[in-house]
């Protein structure tokens, strides 16, 4: 069950707080060098100010005591910071994590991800073969995932990395979401309306998504949208505009409800304000003596894919695809979805581009070659001081990028874990051959909401594609792996949190831009209200999200969980960080995708 919350900016208290009792643990070499001299002491080192280290009797290196007492002190240092960071990861209690009951509920597994198993002519799944991979969900082990029948040459995406030991953060069974939408109820038969609204739409300029548009379908995608209640799309005076139209939504567990069963939609600050296309997907980065350039290769207008029913089969068993797509010669800024879906398609620099704008000055000689130059957060502890500055160590730009890579393997694991050992939902290309089925031949027991089969955005579909199945811009589908929460999202809101958390979210960003709706190689200034850091950069988090919703391979509740998601497995990572710094600092404070704030 989910609550829309309404507008945009509107705080909520998110996910509750898990239990910080401490827990027994077996004892160890950890545990013993810690209890040895009843726990950490404080002891002073010649030039520095005291250091948290372990206490009592150990046996030093050899060389340890010629090399002098902050050696060994700076070593007992580290072990303390580390042992004390794996304590506080340890005691936080494992998350609810609530279903949605649709495996449970369906024999033929209809509501769960089966894609890459072997199908029947019917689209439906192998039952040994999917319990063939319950099994090896439930043991872990590498030799039951080696077992486990394909129906076709794609393989299952990564699904034991999700149970790799994470030396930085939480695990996965400590993080939770809402379930996802059943397959039969009307929050799913909305998303997939907006699904098709998506299809239809993905090659109208997205400057068309303004309140003063004359675009006939646009106009018709909000007008359905609109009379759907259970449609968790952001509204602005109460309800959906051209403006709001496929823009970003964050979906946290309510806290009022411990059994994690509810969520709340948000709409994150900033993001319905200004260009649908974040600043930071929209000026070349710049590298050092090279740039990054936002100018992309997008696929051809009217390339689309799984539109024919043997295609569609074929994708379902994973078998690869037998078309390429096809590309526009001339690259161009992100003006459509289509360009969108594209851009999100194969893992871009997206988040590394973002922070090469954000730390990079302005370049007076040749502004090409500049990017915004955004302060420090304010807690920078080198703001203040006389004689040094950060860099690759803490604190300075390098810094902030050697986070990126790290904190995205982190999300992904805890993603992929709800992915595959918990929630197991459908894609949209699944439902999709649902409805086929449901309307072209008469299988009354595939339960679809009316709330798609009786609406406009699918009577369209089927007058563009000549089908009820979902037409789709890539021509793989979507990865072997189920589609909540979203797992390129997921990277997405974790990056994006840690250059919140790092620069000033409160800057306004310089000399905006946006796509010419003539020329879409090239940009005109954007004028209108002033743009934020954090505006954009909450953009950015979405934008990369629903890309793949224009592309047909993902809900509008994937890409939303994962930004509350990601959020929380980087507060946790910056948790961590936050006790290894020499430096005087106190805390990083910045703004939650709810409006929220949040201090670590």
């Amino acid at each position: 069950m989910h609550k829309d919350s309404g507008s945009e900016g509107e705080s909520q208290t998110g996910r509750v707080p898990p239990a910080q009792q401490r827990p027994d643990v077996p004892d160890g070499g950890r545990r013993r060098f810690l209890g040895a001299a009843g726990g950490v002491a404080a002891i002073t080192v010649a030039g520095l100010p005291p250091l948290a280290v372990v206490g009592g009797s150990t046996r030093a290196h050899a060389g340890e005591e010629s090399s002098g007492d902050a050696h060994l002190a700076l070593r007992k240092h580290a072990y303390a910071v580390r042992s004390a960071a794996a304590d506080a990861d340890f005691a936080v209690a494992i998350a609810p994590h609530p279903v949605n009951g649709d495996e449970q509920k369906y024999a033929n597994l209809i509501g769960s991800d089966t894609r890459g198993l072997p199908h029947d002519e019917r689209g439906e799944v192998d039952r040994a073969a999917f319990d063939a991979t319950l099994k090896a969900y439930a043991s872990g082990d590498p030799a039951d995932f080696e077992a486990i029948p394909l129906g076709g040459k794609r393989k299952q995406l990564n699904p034991i990395g999700s149970l790799a030991v994470n030396l930085t953060g939480c695990v996965g069974p400590q993080f939770t979401i809402p379930p996802a939408p059943t397959l039969d109820s009307a929050t799913r038969a909305s998303e997939a309306v907006e699904l098709y609204w998506q299809s239809l739409l993905r090659d109208v300029p997205l400057s068309e998504l303004t309140n003063d548009t004359k675009n006939k379908d646009v106009l018709a995608a909000v007008d359905e949208l609109n009379k759907l209640t259970a449609f968790s799309g952001p509204r602005k005076d109460s309800g959906i505009t051209p403006e709001t139209l496929f823009r970003g939504t964050a979906l946290y567990v309510d806290a009022a409800d411990p059994s994690g069963q509810t969520g709340r939609y948000v709409t994150p600050p900033g993001t319905l304000t200004g260009p649908y296309i974040s600043q930071f997907l929209l000026k070349d980065a710049p590298y050092g003596s090279q740039l990054i350039p936002a100018r992309i290769r997008t696929a051809a207008a009217g390339t689309d894919f799984h539109t024919g029913y043997d295609e569609w089969l074929a994708i379902q068993n994973g078998i690869p695809p037998a078309k390429p797509t096809s590309f526009d010669p001339t690259a161009r800024y992100i003006a459509t979805g289509r360009d969108l879906a594209e851009y999100v398609h194969n893992n871009p620099a997206a988040f590394w581009s973002a922070a090469l704008l954000l730390g990079v000055g302005p370049d007076k000689a040749n502004a090409e070659f500049g990017g915004f130059g955004i302060p420090f957060s304010k807690s920078n502890p080198y703001l203040k001081s006389k004689t040094q500055t950060g860099g690759y160590s803490t604190f300075g730009l390098p810094y902030a990028q050697s986070l990126l890579p790290v904190t995205a393997s982190l999300a992904i694991r805890v993603a992929y874990w709800q992915k595959f050992y918990v929630h197991r939902a459908l894609r949209p290309e699944a439902y999709g051959g649902l409805i086929h089925h449901r309307i072209a031949n008469k299988v009354d027991a595939y339960p679809v909401h009316g709330d798609i089969l009786n609406s406009a955005a699918l009577t369209r579909s089927v007058g563009k594609f000549g089908t009820h199945l979902l037409s789709h811009v890539y021509p793989e589908g979507a990865p072997i792996h189920s589609s909540y929460p979203g797992g390129a999202a997921q990277i997405a809101a974790s990056n994006v949190t840690i250059l919140k958390a790092l620069f000033d979210e409160d800057a306004t960003i310089p000399n905006p831009l946006q796509p010419d709706p003539k020329d879409p190689t090239k940009l005109i200034p954007y004028q209108g209200e002033p743009l934020t850091v954090g505006g954009e950069l909450n953009k950015l988090a979405w934008n990369y999200g629903i890309g793949r919703d224009w592309a047909g391979i993902h809900w509008r509740s994937d890409f939303s969980a994962s930004l509350a998601l990601g959020e929380a497995l980087a507060i946790n990572v910056l948790r961590n960080e936050r006790h290894t710094y020499r430096e005087q600092f106190e805390k990083f404070t910045f703004t939650r995708f709810d409006g929220t704030r949040a201090e670590v």
